[in-house]
Protein backbone atom coordinates (compact mmCIF):
# COMPACT_ATOMS: atom_id res chain seq x y z
CA UNK A 1 0.00 0.00 0.00
CA UNK A 2 1.40 3.41 -0.92
CA UNK A 3 2.01 6.28 1.51
CA UNK A 4 -0.86 8.20 -0.06
CA UNK A 5 -3.24 5.28 0.40
CA UNK A 6 -2.16 4.92 4.01
CA UNK A 7 -2.73 8.62 4.54
CA UNK A 8 -6.20 8.39 3.08
CA UNK A 9 -6.89 5.32 5.19
CA UNK A 10 -5.69 7.13 8.31
CA UNK A 11 -8.12 9.95 7.64
CA UNK A 12 -11.14 7.63 7.55
CA UNK A 13 -13.40 7.10 10.60
CA UNK A 14 -12.10 4.49 13.02
CA UNK A 15 -13.38 1.00 12.17
CA UNK A 16 -15.17 -0.61 15.07
CA UNK A 17 -15.71 -4.10 13.78
CA UNK A 18 -14.17 -6.78 11.66
CA UNK A 19 -16.03 -8.86 9.10
CA UNK A 20 -18.18 -11.30 10.97
CA UNK A 21 -19.12 -8.80 13.64
CA UNK A 22 -16.06 -9.10 15.91
CA UNK A 23 -16.01 -5.93 17.97
CA UNK A 24 -12.91 -3.79 18.34
CA UNK A 25 -12.10 -1.35 21.09
CA UNK A 26 -10.60 2.09 20.47
CA UNK A 27 -7.02 0.81 20.73
CA UNK A 28 -7.58 -1.91 18.14
CA UNK A 29 -9.30 0.64 15.90
CA UNK A 30 -6.24 2.90 16.12
CA UNK A 31 -4.01 -0.01 15.05
CA UNK A 32 -6.30 -0.53 12.07
CA UNK A 33 -5.99 3.16 11.21
CA UNK A 34 -2.22 2.76 11.28
CA UNK A 35 -2.39 0.05 8.65
CA UNK A 36 -2.04 -3.00 10.91
CA UNK A 37 -4.64 -5.73 10.65
CA UNK A 38 -6.63 -6.34 13.80
CA UNK A 39 -5.03 -9.27 15.63
CA UNK A 40 -5.80 -9.80 19.31
CA UNK A 41 -2.39 -11.42 19.89
CA UNK A 42 -1.20 -9.17 22.68
CA UNK A 43 -3.42 -8.79 25.70
CA UNK A 44 -3.64 -5.28 27.11
CA UNK A 45 -2.95 -6.47 30.65
CA UNK A 46 -0.25 -3.97 31.59
CA UNK A 47 -1.34 -1.18 33.91
CA UNK A 48 -0.01 2.38 33.88
CA UNK A 49 2.21 1.70 36.89
CA UNK A 50 3.28 -1.59 35.36
CA UNK A 51 4.40 0.42 32.34
CA UNK A 52 6.25 2.88 34.57
CA UNK A 53 7.85 -0.05 36.41
CA UNK A 54 9.05 -1.52 33.11
CA UNK A 55 10.77 1.76 32.22
CA UNK A 56 12.12 2.28 35.74
CA UNK A 57 13.61 -1.20 36.13
CA UNK A 58 15.15 -0.88 32.66
CA UNK A 59 16.64 2.51 33.62
CA UNK A 60 17.55 1.00 37.03
CA UNK A 61 19.30 3.78 38.96
CA UNK A 62 20.74 1.29 41.46
CA UNK A 63 22.45 -0.71 38.69
CA UNK A 64 23.74 2.44 36.99
CA UNK A 65 24.98 4.24 40.11
CA UNK A 66 26.54 1.26 41.87
CA UNK A 67 28.30 0.11 38.68
CA UNK A 68 29.84 3.48 37.73
CA UNK A 69 30.11 5.40 41.01
CA UNK A 70 33.83 4.70 41.52
CA UNK A 71 34.79 5.81 38.02
CA UNK A 72 32.63 8.94 38.15
CA UNK A 73 33.89 10.03 41.57
CA UNK A 74 37.47 9.27 40.58
CA UNK A 75 37.21 11.35 37.41
CA UNK A 76 35.17 14.33 38.59
CA UNK A 77 35.07 14.33 42.37
CA UNK A 78 31.84 15.10 44.29
CA UNK A 79 30.49 17.61 41.68
CA UNK A 80 29.81 14.61 39.44
CA UNK A 81 26.39 14.48 41.16
CA UNK A 82 25.35 17.43 38.98
CA UNK A 83 25.86 15.32 35.87
CA UNK A 84 22.76 13.31 36.84
CA UNK A 85 20.67 16.49 36.88
CA UNK A 86 22.00 17.76 33.54
CA UNK A 87 21.69 14.42 31.75
CA UNK A 88 18.22 13.94 33.23
CA UNK A 89 17.05 17.20 31.67
CA UNK A 90 18.53 16.25 28.30
CA UNK A 91 16.82 12.88 28.34
CA UNK A 92 13.56 14.51 29.41
CA UNK A 93 13.67 16.42 26.12
CA UNK A 94 14.09 13.12 24.26
CA UNK A 95 11.28 11.49 26.26
CA UNK A 96 8.96 14.39 25.37
CA UNK A 97 9.66 13.91 21.66
CA UNK A 98 9.10 10.17 22.03
CA UNK A 99 5.83 10.86 23.83
CA UNK A 100 4.43 12.74 20.84
CA UNK A 101 5.56 10.01 18.45
CA UNK A 102 4.23 7.03 20.42
CA UNK A 103 0.95 8.85 20.84
CA UNK A 104 0.72 8.87 17.03
CA UNK A 105 2.12 5.37 16.53
CA UNK A 106 1.37 3.13 19.56
CA UNK A 107 2.82 0.04 17.89
CA UNK A 108 4.97 -2.72 19.42
CA UNK A 109 8.68 -2.27 18.79
CA UNK A 110 9.21 1.39 19.64
CA UNK A 111 11.98 3.11 17.70
CA UNK A 112 11.73 0.88 14.61
CA UNK A 113 8.08 1.54 13.62
CA UNK A 114 8.39 5.19 14.69
CA UNK A 115 11.36 5.92 12.45
CA UNK A 116 9.88 3.82 9.63
CA UNK A 117 6.71 5.92 9.61
CA UNK A 118 8.50 9.26 10.08
CA UNK A 119 11.22 8.79 7.43
CA UNK A 120 10.99 5.57 5.45
CA UNK A 121 11.91 1.92 5.01
CA UNK A 122 15.71 2.23 4.92
CA UNK A 123 15.90 4.57 7.91
CA UNK A 124 13.48 2.42 9.88
CA UNK A 125 15.41 -0.78 9.17
CA UNK A 126 18.76 0.72 10.14
CA UNK A 127 17.32 2.24 13.31
CA UNK A 128 15.81 -1.10 14.29
CA UNK A 129 19.10 -2.90 13.57
CA UNK A 130 21.21 -0.49 15.63
CA UNK A 131 18.82 -0.48 18.56
CA UNK A 132 18.32 -4.28 18.56
CA UNK A 133 22.08 -4.91 18.64
CA UNK A 134 22.45 -2.35 21.44
CA UNK A 135 19.67 -4.00 23.47
CA UNK A 136 21.11 -7.51 23.11
CA UNK A 137 24.58 -6.33 24.13
CA UNK A 138 23.16 -4.36 27.07
CA UNK A 139 21.38 -7.48 28.33
CA UNK A 140 24.75 -9.26 28.33
CA UNK A 141 26.55 -6.39 30.08
CA UNK A 142 23.95 -5.99 32.84
CA UNK A 143 23.78 -9.75 33.49
CA UNK A 144 27.58 -9.91 33.59
CA UNK A 145 27.70 -6.97 36.00
CA UNK A 146 25.56 -8.89 38.50
CA UNK A 147 28.28 -11.53 38.97
CA UNK A 148 30.39 -9.73 41.60
CA UNK A 149 27.28 -9.01 43.69
CA UNK A 150 26.29 -12.70 43.63
CA UNK A 151 29.82 -13.59 44.68
CA UNK A 152 29.68 -11.06 47.52
CA UNK A 153 26.33 -12.46 48.68
CA UNK A 154 27.55 -16.06 48.67
CA UNK A 155 30.99 -15.24 50.00
CA UNK A 156 32.71 -16.54 46.87
CA UNK A 157 35.78 -15.27 45.12
CA UNK A 158 34.70 -13.17 42.15
CA UNK A 159 36.33 -14.85 39.15
CA UNK A 160 35.52 -15.10 35.45
CA UNK A 161 33.95 -18.57 35.65
CA UNK A 162 31.69 -17.62 38.58
CA UNK A 163 30.68 -14.33 36.97
CA UNK A 164 29.82 -15.99 33.65
CA UNK A 165 27.81 -18.72 35.40
CA UNK A 166 25.82 -16.18 37.41
CA UNK A 167 25.16 -14.12 34.28
CA UNK A 168 23.84 -17.13 32.36
CA UNK A 169 21.58 -18.16 35.24
CA UNK A 170 20.23 -14.61 35.45
CA UNK A 171 19.43 -14.51 31.72
CA UNK A 172 17.74 -17.93 31.92
CA UNK A 173 15.61 -16.78 34.86
CA UNK A 174 14.56 -13.59 33.04
CA UNK A 175 13.67 -15.59 29.92
CA UNK A 176 11.46 -17.99 31.88
CA UNK A 177 9.67 -15.12 33.64
CA UNK A 178 9.13 -13.26 30.36
CA UNK A 179 7.71 -16.39 28.71
CA UNK A 180 4.99 -16.44 31.37
CA UNK A 181 3.29 -13.44 29.81
CA UNK A 182 2.63 -9.73 30.07
CA UNK A 183 0.89 -9.95 33.44
CA UNK A 184 3.89 -11.69 35.01
CA UNK A 185 6.22 -9.15 33.39
CA UNK A 186 4.13 -6.32 34.82
CA UNK A 187 4.04 -7.85 38.31
CA UNK A 188 7.76 -8.66 38.42
CA UNK A 189 8.62 -5.18 37.12
CA UNK A 190 6.42 -3.67 39.84
CA UNK A 191 8.16 -5.80 42.50
CA UNK A 192 11.48 -4.64 41.09
CA UNK A 193 10.43 -0.99 41.27
CA UNK A 194 9.22 -1.31 44.86
CA UNK A 195 12.33 -3.21 45.98
CA UNK A 196 14.77 -0.94 44.16
CA UNK A 197 13.08 2.33 45.08
CA UNK A 198 12.38 1.25 48.65
CA UNK A 199 15.90 -0.08 49.08
CA UNK A 200 17.40 3.10 47.66
CA UNK A 201 15.42 5.24 50.08
CA UNK A 202 16.23 3.09 53.13
CA UNK A 203 19.93 2.76 52.27
CA UNK A 204 20.24 6.43 51.38
CA UNK A 205 18.54 7.66 54.55
CA UNK A 206 20.63 5.32 56.72
CA UNK A 207 23.85 6.59 55.20
CA UNK A 208 22.78 10.22 55.49
CA UNK A 209 21.75 9.88 59.13
CA UNK A 210 24.34 7.47 60.54
CA UNK A 211 27.31 7.39 58.20
CA UNK A 212 27.62 10.89 56.72
CA UNK A 213 31.12 12.39 56.72
CA UNK A 214 30.49 15.63 54.81
CA UNK A 215 27.93 18.36 54.30
CA UNK A 216 26.34 19.38 50.99
CA UNK A 217 29.07 21.92 50.34
CA UNK A 218 31.36 19.18 49.01
CA UNK A 219 29.37 18.87 45.79
CA UNK A 220 30.84 22.26 44.82
CA UNK A 221 34.45 21.19 45.52
CA UNK A 222 36.64 19.11 43.20
CA UNK A 223 39.16 17.84 45.81
CA UNK A 224 41.87 17.77 43.16
CA UNK A 225 39.93 15.91 40.46
CA UNK A 226 41.02 16.90 36.98
CA UNK A 227 44.21 18.62 38.10
CA UNK A 228 46.54 19.49 35.25
CA UNK A 229 43.71 20.06 32.79
CA UNK A 230 40.49 22.01 32.49
CA UNK A 231 37.92 20.66 34.94
CA UNK A 232 35.42 20.59 32.07
CA UNK A 233 37.08 17.44 30.69
CA UNK A 234 37.10 15.76 34.08
CA UNK A 235 33.42 16.55 34.56
CA UNK A 236 32.61 15.31 31.04
CA UNK A 237 34.24 11.96 31.86
CA UNK A 238 32.35 11.79 35.16
CA UNK A 239 29.09 12.63 33.36
CA UNK A 240 29.16 9.20 31.73
CA UNK A 241 27.48 7.90 34.90
CA UNK A 242 24.36 9.84 33.94
CA UNK A 243 24.62 9.05 30.24
CA UNK A 244 24.82 5.32 30.97
CA UNK A 245 21.92 5.45 33.46
CA UNK A 246 19.28 7.60 31.76
CA UNK A 247 17.75 5.30 29.21
CA UNK A 248 14.92 2.86 29.68
CA UNK A 249 11.98 5.22 29.37
CA UNK A 250 11.66 4.20 25.70
CA UNK A 251 10.81 0.64 26.84
CA UNK A 252 7.40 1.99 27.88
CA UNK A 253 6.66 2.38 24.17
CA UNK A 254 8.02 -1.02 23.16
CA UNK A 255 4.95 -2.68 24.73
CA UNK A 256 2.46 -0.20 23.25
CA UNK A 257 0.12 -3.01 22.19
CA UNK A 258 -0.03 -4.37 25.75
CA UNK A 259 -1.45 -1.36 27.61
CA UNK A 260 -4.85 0.30 27.31
CA UNK A 261 -5.10 3.82 25.94
CA UNK A 262 -1.40 3.92 25.00
CA UNK A 263 -1.58 7.35 23.37
CA UNK A 264 -2.19 8.90 26.78
CA UNK A 265 -0.65 6.40 29.19
CA UNK A 266 2.73 5.82 27.56
CA UNK A 267 3.87 9.46 27.16
CA UNK A 268 2.95 9.99 30.82
CA UNK A 269 4.78 6.80 31.84
CA UNK A 270 7.92 7.88 29.96
CA UNK A 271 8.07 11.19 31.79
CA UNK A 272 7.27 9.51 35.13
CA UNK A 273 10.17 7.11 34.53
CA UNK A 274 12.51 10.08 34.14
CA UNK A 275 11.15 11.81 37.25
CA UNK A 276 11.24 8.79 39.57
CA UNK A 277 14.40 7.25 38.15
CA UNK A 278 16.24 10.58 38.12
CA UNK A 279 15.23 11.46 41.68
CA UNK A 280 16.25 8.00 42.91
CA UNK A 281 19.57 8.17 41.06
CA UNK A 282 20.45 11.59 42.47
CA UNK A 283 19.48 10.51 45.99
CA UNK A 284 21.50 7.27 45.84
CA UNK A 285 24.53 9.05 44.41
CA UNK A 286 24.37 11.94 46.89
CA UNK A 287 24.05 9.63 49.90
CA UNK A 288 27.08 7.64 48.75
CA UNK A 289 29.14 10.77 48.07
CA UNK A 290 28.48 12.21 51.52
CA UNK A 291 29.41 8.87 53.11
CA UNK A 292 32.80 8.51 51.39
CA UNK A 293 35.39 9.29 54.09
CA UNK A 294 38.30 10.24 51.83
CA UNK A 295 37.67 11.66 48.35
CA UNK A 296 41.38 11.97 47.67
CA UNK A 297 41.88 8.23 48.06
CA UNK A 298 39.22 7.53 45.42
CA UNK A 299 40.52 10.20 43.04
CA UNK A 300 44.15 9.01 43.21
CA UNK A 301 43.10 5.36 42.86
CA UNK A 302 44.04 4.17 46.35
CA UNK A 303 40.42 3.15 46.98
CA UNK A 304 39.02 1.36 43.92
CA UNK A 305 35.64 0.24 45.31
CA UNK A 306 34.18 3.05 47.42
CA UNK A 307 30.63 1.63 47.22
CA UNK A 308 31.55 -1.61 49.01
CA UNK A 309 33.66 0.33 51.52
CA UNK A 310 30.78 2.70 52.34
CA UNK A 311 28.15 -0.04 52.58
CA UNK A 312 30.29 -2.27 54.80
CA UNK A 313 31.08 0.66 57.08
CA UNK A 314 27.46 1.72 57.25
CA UNK A 315 25.70 -1.64 57.57
CA UNK A 316 28.29 -4.20 58.67
CA UNK A 317 28.77 -7.62 57.01
CA UNK A 318 25.20 -8.86 57.59
CA UNK A 319 23.52 -5.60 56.63
CA UNK A 320 25.75 -5.36 53.58
CA UNK A 321 24.46 -8.71 52.32
CA UNK A 322 20.86 -7.53 52.75
CA UNK A 323 21.68 -4.48 50.64
CA UNK A 324 23.29 -6.74 48.04
CA UNK A 325 20.05 -8.76 47.90
CA UNK A 326 18.15 -5.61 46.93
CA UNK A 327 20.82 -4.78 44.36
CA UNK A 328 20.44 -8.24 42.83
CA UNK A 329 16.68 -7.78 42.56
CA UNK A 330 17.46 -4.59 40.64
CA UNK A 331 19.75 -6.50 38.27
CA UNK A 332 17.16 -9.23 37.70
CA UNK A 333 14.33 -6.79 36.98
CA UNK A 334 16.63 -4.75 34.74
CA UNK A 335 17.52 -7.79 32.61
CA UNK A 336 13.83 -8.77 32.52
CA UNK A 337 12.80 -5.35 31.20
CA UNK A 338 15.65 -5.17 28.69
CA UNK A 339 14.74 -8.59 27.37
CA UNK A 340 11.07 -7.66 27.07
CA UNK A 341 12.01 -4.56 25.04
CA UNK A 342 14.39 -6.51 22.79
CA UNK A 343 11.83 -9.25 22.12
CA UNK A 344 9.10 -6.77 21.17
CA UNK A 345 11.46 -5.01 18.81
CA UNK A 346 12.55 -8.31 17.21
CA UNK A 347 8.88 -9.37 16.96
CA UNK A 348 7.90 -6.06 15.37
CA UNK A 349 10.64 -6.31 12.75
CA UNK A 350 9.90 -10.01 12.23
CA UNK A 351 6.19 -9.24 11.80
CA UNK A 352 7.17 -6.89 8.97
CA UNK A 353 9.40 -9.63 7.49
CA UNK A 354 12.66 -7.66 7.48
CA UNK A 355 14.98 -9.75 9.70
CA UNK A 356 16.67 -13.09 9.06
CA UNK A 357 14.37 -15.71 10.59
CA UNK A 358 11.37 -13.37 10.49
CA UNK A 359 9.00 -16.34 10.16
CA UNK A 360 10.05 -17.56 13.61
CA UNK A 361 10.46 -14.13 15.23
CA UNK A 362 6.91 -13.22 14.21
CA UNK A 363 5.37 -16.30 15.77
CA UNK A 364 3.16 -15.68 18.75
CA UNK A 365 2.03 -17.73 21.72
CA UNK A 366 -1.70 -17.14 22.00
CA UNK A 367 -1.68 -18.96 25.31
CA UNK A 368 0.91 -16.69 26.93
CA UNK A 369 0.36 -13.67 24.65
CA UNK A 370 4.08 -13.18 24.09
CA UNK A 371 6.43 -13.75 21.09
CA UNK A 372 8.29 -16.86 22.38
CA UNK A 373 10.92 -17.17 19.65
CA UNK A 374 11.82 -13.50 19.88
CA UNK A 375 12.19 -13.94 23.65
CA UNK A 376 14.42 -16.98 23.21
CA UNK A 377 16.62 -15.00 20.80
CA UNK A 378 16.79 -12.20 23.39
CA UNK A 379 18.14 -14.78 25.82
CA UNK A 380 20.40 -16.91 23.62
CA UNK A 381 22.32 -14.14 21.82
CA UNK A 382 23.31 -12.26 25.03
CA UNK A 383 24.36 -15.64 26.50
CA UNK A 384 26.61 -16.23 23.48
CA UNK A 385 28.14 -12.78 23.96
CA UNK A 386 28.92 -13.64 27.59
CA UNK A 387 30.39 -17.04 26.72
CA UNK A 388 32.56 -15.40 24.05
CA UNK A 389 34.03 -13.16 26.74
CA UNK A 390 35.73 -16.17 28.34
CA UNK A 391 38.19 -16.31 25.46
CA UNK A 392 39.79 -12.97 26.32
CA UNK A 393 40.08 -10.75 29.37
CA UNK A 394 39.08 -7.74 27.27
CA UNK A 395 36.51 -9.39 24.98
CA UNK A 396 33.45 -8.35 26.95
CA UNK A 397 34.77 -4.81 27.40
CA UNK A 398 35.18 -4.51 23.65
CA UNK A 399 31.73 -5.96 22.95
CA UNK A 400 29.81 -3.79 25.40
CA UNK A 401 31.58 -0.63 24.27
CA UNK A 402 28.78 -0.23 21.75
CA UNK A 403 25.91 -0.72 24.23
CA UNK A 404 25.25 2.83 25.45
CA UNK A 405 26.36 4.44 22.17
CA UNK A 406 23.93 2.19 20.29
CA UNK A 407 21.09 3.23 22.57
CA UNK A 408 21.76 6.92 22.06
CA UNK A 409 22.27 6.48 18.33
CA UNK A 410 18.94 4.68 18.11
CA UNK A 411 17.27 7.49 20.06
CA UNK A 412 18.76 10.23 17.93
CA UNK A 413 17.78 8.54 14.68
CA UNK A 414 14.18 8.85 15.87
CA UNK A 415 14.67 12.44 17.08
CA UNK A 416 16.25 13.42 13.75
CA UNK A 417 13.48 11.69 11.80
CA UNK A 418 10.88 13.56 13.86
CA UNK A 419 12.61 16.91 13.27
CA UNK A 420 12.90 16.25 9.53
CA UNK A 421 9.23 15.28 9.33
CA UNK A 422 8.20 18.27 11.43
CA UNK A 423 10.10 20.67 9.16
CA UNK A 424 8.45 19.07 6.12
CA UNK A 425 4.97 19.53 7.50
CA UNK A 426 4.30 16.77 10.02
CA UNK A 427 2.04 17.86 12.85
CA UNK A 428 1.61 15.35 15.68
CA UNK A 429 -2.04 14.37 15.89
CA UNK A 430 -1.99 11.96 18.83
CA UNK A 431 -3.57 12.41 22.24
CA UNK A 432 -0.35 13.92 23.59
CA UNK A 433 1.24 16.89 21.84
CA UNK A 434 3.59 19.67 22.90
CA UNK A 435 1.96 22.24 20.64
CA UNK A 436 4.20 25.22 19.88
CA UNK A 437 6.91 23.76 22.13
CA UNK A 438 7.29 20.73 19.87
CA UNK A 439 9.88 22.22 17.49
CA UNK A 440 12.22 23.82 20.08
CA UNK A 441 12.07 20.70 22.28
CA UNK A 442 12.83 18.52 19.24
CA UNK A 443 15.84 20.70 18.34
CA UNK A 444 17.04 20.70 21.95
CA UNK A 445 16.75 16.90 22.14
CA UNK A 446 18.85 16.51 18.98
CA UNK A 447 21.56 18.89 20.20
CA UNK A 448 21.68 17.14 23.56
CA UNK A 449 21.89 13.70 21.97
CA UNK A 450 24.76 14.69 19.68
CA UNK A 451 26.70 16.13 22.63
CA UNK A 452 26.07 12.98 24.64
CA UNK A 453 27.32 10.73 21.83
CA UNK A 454 30.42 12.88 21.34
CA UNK A 455 31.17 12.53 25.05
CA UNK A 456 30.86 8.74 24.88
CA UNK A 457 32.94 8.44 21.73
CA UNK A 458 35.71 10.81 22.83
CA UNK A 459 38.88 8.71 23.30
CA UNK A 460 40.17 8.89 26.86
CA UNK A 461 43.53 7.10 27.17
CA UNK A 462 43.28 4.62 30.04
CA UNK A 463 46.00 2.15 29.06
CA UNK A 464 48.58 1.42 26.41
CA UNK A 465 46.08 0.03 23.91
CA UNK A 466 44.84 2.49 21.30
CA UNK A 467 42.18 -0.08 20.35
CA UNK A 468 40.62 0.17 23.82
CA UNK A 469 40.77 3.97 23.75
CA UNK A 470 38.94 4.14 20.40
CA UNK A 471 36.71 1.09 20.91
CA UNK A 472 33.41 3.01 21.11
CA UNK A 473 34.02 4.52 17.68
CA UNK A 474 35.36 1.24 16.27
CA UNK A 475 32.43 -0.84 17.55
CA UNK A 476 29.91 1.72 16.27
CA UNK A 477 31.53 1.67 12.83
CA UNK A 478 31.41 -2.15 12.79
CA UNK A 479 27.71 -2.32 13.70
CA UNK A 480 26.77 0.39 11.18
CA UNK A 481 28.97 -1.19 8.53
CA UNK A 482 27.42 -4.64 8.97
CA UNK A 483 23.94 -3.13 8.82
CA UNK A 484 24.69 -1.21 5.62
CA UNK A 485 26.31 -4.26 4.05
CA UNK A 486 23.28 -6.44 4.81
CA UNK A 487 20.99 -3.72 3.47
CA UNK A 488 22.96 -3.56 0.22
CA UNK A 489 23.03 -7.33 -0.28
CA UNK A 490 19.67 -8.56 1.04
CA UNK A 491 17.61 -5.34 0.73
CA UNK A 492 15.48 -6.31 3.77
CA UNK A 493 13.77 -2.92 3.78
CA UNK A 494 11.92 -3.88 0.58
CA UNK A 495 10.24 -6.86 2.22
CA UNK A 496 6.76 -6.74 3.68
CA UNK A 497 4.01 -4.22 3.15
CA UNK A 498 4.00 -2.44 6.52
CA UNK A 499 3.36 1.31 6.21
CA UNK A 500 6.44 3.50 5.79
CA UNK A 501 7.26 7.16 5.25
CA UNK A 502 3.64 8.25 5.46
CA UNK A 503 3.77 10.61 8.45
CA UNK A 504 3.68 13.81 6.40
CA UNK A 505 0.84 12.95 3.95
CA UNK A 506 -1.14 11.42 6.80
CA UNK A 507 -0.76 14.63 8.80
CA UNK A 508 -1.89 16.64 5.77
CA UNK A 509 -4.95 14.41 5.35
CA UNK A 510 -5.86 14.70 9.01
CA UNK A 511 -5.61 18.49 8.99
CA UNK A 512 -7.53 18.84 5.75
CA UNK A 513 -4.62 20.29 3.77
Amino acid sequence: MSAENHAAHAAQPSPRSQPGGVAQDDDAAQLAELGYDYDPSFKREMTFWGNVSLGFTYLSPVVGIYSLFAAALGNGGPPMVWALVLVGFGQWLVASVFGEIVSNYPVAGGVYPWSRRLWGRKWGWMNGWVYLVALLITIASVAYGAGPFVAALLGLESGTAATVTCALVLIALATVLNLMGTKVLSVVAMVGLIAELGGAIVVGLWLLIFNRHHDLGVIFQTFGAGEGQSYFWAFAAAALIGIFMYYGFEACGDVAEEIKNPGVQIPKAMRMTIYIGGAAGVFICLSLVLAVPDFGAVIDGTVTDPVTEVLLAGFGPVGYKLVVCVVLISFISCVLSLQAAASRLAYSMGRDGILPGSTFLARFSHKRHVPPYALVVAGVLPAIVILASMGSDNALVYIISFAAMGMYLGFQMVVLAALRARLKGWRPAGKFTMGAWGLPVNIGALIWGILGMLNMAWPRPVNDSWVADWMVIISTAIVLGLGLLYMAIAKPYLKGDAPAGDAIPAAAALTGR
